[in-house]
């Protein structure tokens, strides 16, 4: 079976999650990926979401995190305040799956404004919801977006949510008590911070992907590993599964 880089980077991500894992889940493709880890390898994957559904297996992608399937098919459905001060807050969830906007190389995200100017800025985005809390209090984040330069950049023009802010000292500083960005996910390849300075690394491409291509498509230096490991070709059984996930979208 042939795959287009969408279904590498969705499948790659899926495949992040492990099975009994509690998920907090951004709409868009970390749903689609956490929903597809759920189908395949990891059928225990505890599905949570901003609303207040904790445990949720819909049958097809929710379209918001208000959308009804999410609580008709949870174990259960609490309060927002609950959400975040009794499951967020005190570290009870193990990963948050964020898409972004923009990203930097310490792994901050922005999906606030495009520009320099707040009050006037070029483009507008949908904003921060419960992304900032997320980042901040899962115990580690795993972010999933397309690689572009105009994605990738030096410095992301809002911190919406702190990925290692200007360095590896910074969360500990800033009172964050959860790991931070382990992953970046892209179509590309995957990154990694570095253990000492916590700078985005190239540590894995995809097939037929090359190391150049995304230094090329990052506003930075991109690091590369010495030796980038390659992602595991999608197996049919994990296409199939995404392409009917999708088909029911």
């Amino acid at each position: 079976m042939t795959w287009s880089a969408d279904e590498m980077m969705t499948i790659a991500a899926a495949r992040a999650l492990r099975d009994g894992d509690r998920c907090f889940v951004g709409i868009g493709r970390p749903s689609t990926a956490a929903n597809l880890a759920r189908r395949t390898h990891a059928p225990n994957l505890v599905l949570i979401y901003e609303s207040g559904t904790i445990g949720a297996k819909p049958a097809t992608l929710p379209l918001s995190i208000g959308d009804g399937v999410l609580a008709e098919t949870a174990d259960a459905v609490v309060s927002v305040p609950e959400i975040f001060n009794y499951w967020l807050q005190p570290g009870r969830v193990d990963v948050g799956f964020l898409g972004a906007a923009q990203i930097d190389r310490y792994g901050n995200i922005n999906t606030t404004v495009i520009g320099d100017d707040y009050r006037d800025p070029r483009v507008r985005l949908p904003g921060a919801g419960g992304a900032p809390e997320i980042a901040a209090s899962c115990r580690e984040v795993i972010v999933i977006v397309k690689h572009s330069p105009r994605t990738f950049v030096e410095r992301v023009d809002f911190v919406t949510s702190v990925g290692y802010g200007g360095g590896p000292r910074d969360r500990a500083k800033l009172g964050l008590t959860g790991r931070g960005p382990v992953l970046v996910i892209t179509d590309l390849g995957v990154l990694e911070p570095d253990p000492e300075t916590a700078e985005l690394t190239l540590t894995q491409v995809h097939p037929g992907v090359e190391p150049a291509r995304a230094v090329e498509a990052t506003g930075w230096p991109l690091a590369v590993a010495p030796s980038p490991r390659v992602t595991p070709d999608p197996s049919s059984a994990e296409l199939s599964a995404l392409r009917q996930l999708e088909r029911q979208d």
